[in-house]
C-alpha cells in the first residue's frame, strides 16, 4: 500500500516523444499559463479552507461551542501540524507529481471543513483542525516547485510575487464571501461554504496543473530560456542541495524572522475580527469587512513586490523588505492603539497592514530563501522557512487565546470587559523584532 501511494505521488518521468520547433513555443506558453493560474487560484482556496475558523470565532463563543482558550488551542493545532508539514512536504514536493500532490491536499482539507460544519466536541474539533493543518501544508511547496519547474530564474521574482497574491485573494473570499454567508446562515456555513469552495478547487487543480515541462515532452525551463544554474549547483543531487539548505545560516535567520513576522501577521488575521467585535463593538459582518480590506491591499503588495525588486533593484529584496517592515509596525500600531470609534482609521490601518504583510510574505516568507537556495531545493528552502513561520503562528494563537480569556471579566453591572494590553505588545513586538532580524541577511549571496 505504501509503495502504491509513493508511486502515485512520484514525479512523472520525461515523455518519450520530444516536441520540436515552433510547436514547443505554443505548447510551453499554453501550459505555463495553465500552471500559473491554477496554482495561484488553487492556493488561494487552501486559504479559504484555513481561514474559515477566523470568521466564526465569535459565533462559536456565543453559541457555547468553544471558549477563547479552546479556540486558541484549536487554532494552534493547525499551525503546529502545518509547520511540521511545511518542512516534510517541502522536501517531498521537490520529488513529487505536483498536480496530484496539491490536489490531494486541497481535497482533504475541504472534506474536513465540511465535517466541522456539524457540532463537535472540543477534542474532535482540535483533532480534525490539526489534521487539516497537515493537508494545508500540501499547498505552498507544490506551488513554488511548479514555478521553479516552469519559470526561469530571471522571471522568478515577478511570477512569485503575483502568485503570492493568492494569500490576499483567499482572505478576500473568506472575509467577504464566507462572512456574508455566516451572518445570514450561522457559523456552520462558515465551514460548509469553505469546504464546497475547496472541493471545486481540488477538481480545478487535477485538471489544469501540470507536473513538469519534461513530462509533457518539452525541454527543461533552463534549456528553453537559456537560464542555467551555477555549475557547482547543477551537478549536485537533489538530496545534496537540500542538505545545503539546512547548513545555510542565512536561511535559518530568514526562518526566525519569518516566524516573528507570522506572530504579528496571524495575531491580526486570527484575532483581528474578534478584537474589533469585543473591543470596538463592531458586528461580525462589519468587523470582517474592515479586516477584509487587508486582503485587497495585500494582493497589490504581493503583485508588485517581485516586479519592483526584479526591475528596480536588480533582484535585490533588501530595500523593499525594510520599507514593508516599517509599514507593518506602523499599521499594527494604528490598529491597536488609535482611539476607538474611528472606523475610517481602522480601515486605513488594515489597508496599510495588508500591503505591508503582502510584501513581507512574498520576501521573508519564501522568496529570499528560494533565491539563496538552488532551484532543485526550492521546496526544501520554503519548507524550512515554513516550519519556523507556523511554529511562530501556533505559539501566537495559543498564547493569544490564553491572554485574551485571562483578561476577560464581567463587571458588577453585568458588562463583559476585555483587556487586550498584553496581547497587543506581543503582536507589535514580534513585528518589530522581525524587521530588525532580517537586516542580518542584507548581504546574503543569491544562488543563480
Amino acid at each position: 500500500m505504501l509503495n502504491g501511494i509513493t508511486n502515485y505521488f512520484k514525479a512523472l518521468p520525461p515523455a518519450e516523444t520530444i516536441r520540436e520547433g515552433e510547436e514547443v513555443k505554443g505548447v510551453y506558453t499554453r501550459l505555463r499559463w495553465s500552471v500559473f493560474i491554477s496554482a495561484t487560484i488553487g492556493y488561494s482556496l487552501f486559504y479559504v479552507c484555513r481561514l474559515s475558523l477566523n470568521v466564526v470565532k465569535k459565533p462559536l463563543v456565543d453559541a457555547g461551542v468553544l471558549n477563547e482558550s479552546e479556540l486558541g488551542m484549536v487554532g494552534s493545532a493547525l499551525f503546529f501540524t502545518y509547520a511540521i508539514g511545511k518542512l516534510v512536504n517541502g522536501f517531498l514536493a521537490d520529488r513529487s507529481n505536483i498536480r496530484r500532490f496539491m490536489a490531494a491536499g486541497l481535497l482533504f482539507t475541504a472534506l474536513i471543513n465540511l465535517i466541522l460544519g456539524f457540532k463537535t466536541s472540543f477534542f474532535l474539533f482540535t483533532l480534525l483542525w490539526g489534521m487539516s493543518g497537515w493537508f494545508q501544508s500540501m499547498g505552498a511547496a507544490p506551488s513554488v516547485v511548479s514555478l521553479s519547474r516552469w519559470f526561469s530564474n530571471r522571471e522568478r521574482g515577478t511570477y512569485y510575487g503575483i502568485w503570492s497574491a493568492s494569500h490576499g485573494l483567499g482572505k478576500a473570499i473568506t472575509y467577504i464571501g464566507v462572512a456574508f454567508i455566516v451572518s445570514f446562515s450561522g457559523w456552520q456555513w462558515g465551514f460548509w461554504g469553505a469546504g464546497l469552495i475547496g472541493l471545486a478547487g481540488a477538481i480545478m487543480l487535477a485538471l489544469f496543473l501540470h507536473d513538469s515541462p519534461e513530462s509533457k515532452g518539452l525541454p527543461s525551463i533552463a534549456d528553453y530560456k537559456n537560464d542555467h544554474a551555477a555549475t557547482g549547483a547543477k551537478d549536485k543531487s537533489v538530496g545534496s542541495l537540500q542538505k545545503d539548505v539546512l547548513k545555510n545560516p542565512a536561511i535559518w535567520i530568514l526562518a526566525i524572522s519569518s516566524a516573528l513576522m507570522y506572530v504579528s501577521r496571524y495575531g491580526i488575521e486570527s484575532w483581528g475580527i474578534y478584537y474589533l467585535e469585543v473591543q470596538k463593538g463592531y458586528t461580525t459582518l462589519k468587523a470582517s469587512s474592515i479586516v477584509s480590506v487587508s486582503a485587497v491591499s495585500g494582493i497589490v503588495g504581493t503583485m508588485i513586490a517581485g516586479f519592483i525588486s526584479d526591475k528596480l533593484f536588480k533582484g535585490s529584496r533588501n530595500i523593499p523588505v525594510l520599507v514593508a517592515g516599517i509599514l507593518n509596525v506602523c499599521s499594527i500600531s494604528l490598529f491597536l492603539f488609535y482611539p476607538d470609534g474611528h472606523p475610517w482609521m481602522d480601515t486605513f490601518s488594515m489597508l496599510l497592514f495588508g500591503f505591508a504583510i503582502g510584501i513581507l510574505i512574498t520576501f521573508i516568507g519564501g522568496l529570499m530563501a528560494v533565491d539563496i537556495a538552488s532551484k532543485k531545493a526550492s521546496g526544501a528552502a520554503l519548507g524550512l522557512v515554513g516550519i519556523a513561520s507556523y511554529i511562530g503562528a501556533g505559539i501566537q494563537d495559543m498564547a493569544s487565546g490564553i491572554l485574551i480569556e485571562s483578561s476577560h471579566y464581567t463587571s458588577a453591572s453585568g458588562v463583559e470587559i476585555y483587556d487586550f494590553s498584553t496581547v497587543k505588545f506581543l503582536w507589535l513586538g514580534a513585528a518589530l523584532l522581525s524587521m530588525l532580524l532580517v537586516l542580518l541577511v542584507w548581504n546574503a549571496k543569491v544562488q543563480e
